[in-house]
């Protein structure tokens, strides 16, 4: 399901040889569209006649609105349920096409070429499709599998530093969660380039397939995977309402701290080994001005989250480095506790 290229795009021309698709569909945003999508078709060795769709980069453009211009444009191609959808782009790009895919005639086969870290690493695994709705995130989505996922680890190196960084905080996660060695090797990287970052890559990408084999629908175990995410998308949510978006990674470094935090209220884990944590993690990433939004704003965009069931807000929490929790019910108390405590951090 994972081929990692390895200078040359082989094992996508075989996979396209196979399949045997009627019409390919890349879809691309600006960005990849001078960046990476040169590379994809003077790799492409297919007679499979192919259109180029290209939408704004951003995550205020993953709307119900960019879905329907995109299903119009399908239709205009006269895009049958054997064509192929390629999403070469970054989380937006794999959220979006992946829903636009699964959706389309009930479902087109589709095919996720992450570009960025953060596509590499998590938005492009596990089956997961969605875009925004009044600014919640993904809050419209599916449960689709791509058929491949082909990394072009170069790609990296299209990067601008943020962008690596943003990825990186789903990387710390999966240590956090599932693999205390990962977690060590990725806190001992003294500067964060694309050279660094890539020996660990792989082990990331396997923690989370890993996971989602285990539990595809996220009934249980696949819900570790959302620690950090429920603060943290609040705060992202709250932050593209203002009109001031900010990288995914960043909020989910923010909700990493906190929910690290709430771990420690809930005597989950001892306060010494948060604050190990909680250091590293802001090693990396900058400090988010959240103050200009009040306590129960986040709290209650929390209470939309997908996680959550019979009126509770549920955390995925960690219980110690490289082992973690779900359906942890917290007081309000705790969270604006922990809300209160980032906001000291600076």
């Amino acid at each position: 399901m994972i081929s990692i290229l390895d200078h040359d795009f082989s094992q996508l021309n075989d996979f396209l040889t196979i399949l045997q698709p009627t019409q390919l569909l890349i879809l691309v945003d600006e960005n990849t569209h001078e960046y990476c999508l040169p590379t994809l078709l003077g790799n492409l060795e297919t007679e499979i006649p192919f259109e180029i769709i290209e939408i704004e980069a951003g995550e205020e453009l993953k709307t119900l609105e960019t879905a329907a211009q995109l299903w119009e444009i399908l239709t205009e191609f006269e895009t049958d349920r054997k064509a192929l959808m390629i999403n070469l782009g970054g989380g937006v790009i794999t959220d979006m096409g992946g829903f636009i895919a699964s959706t389309y005639k009930r479902g087109i086969p589709f095919i996720n070429i992450p570009t960025t870290l953060l596509g590499m690493c998590d938005a492009s695994i596990g089956g997961k499709t969605g875009i925004d709705h009044q600014f919640l995130k993904n809050i419209i989505g599916t449960f689709a599998h791509p058929e491949h996922i082909f990394v072009f680890p170069e790609f990296l190196n299209t990067l601008p530093f943020e962008q690596l960084r943003s990825g990186f905080a789903e990387m710390l996660k999966h240590g956090l969660i599932a693999d205390q060695n990962h977690w060590k090797d990725l806190i001992s990287i003294k500067d964060l380039t694309a050279e660094n970052i890539f020996p660990f890559i792989e082990r990331s990408m396997n923690i989370k397939q890993n996971v989602v084999e285990q539990d595809f629908r996220e009934q249980n175990i696949r819900k570790t995977l959302n620690f950090g995410h429920t603060i943290g998308h609040a705060v992202e949510s709250l932050f593209l309402l203002k009109g001031k978006p900010i990288m995914h990674g960043e909020a989910v470094a923010m909700g990493m701290i906190c929910e690290t935090r709430i771990s420690v209220l809930q005597d989950l884990i001892a306060e010494e080994t948060a604050n190990d944590i909680i250091s590293n993690i802001r090693k990396f990433f900058p400090h988010l001005d959240i103050t200009e939004f009040s306590l129960e704003e986040i709290v209650n965009l929390m209470r939309n989250d997908k996680k959550n069931s019979f009126g509770n807000i549920n955390f995925s929490l960690i219980k110690r480095i490289g082992n973690a929790t779900f359906d942890c019910s917290i007081p309000n108390e705790n969270i604006k506790k922990a809300l209160i405590y980032y906001q000291k951090l600076e």
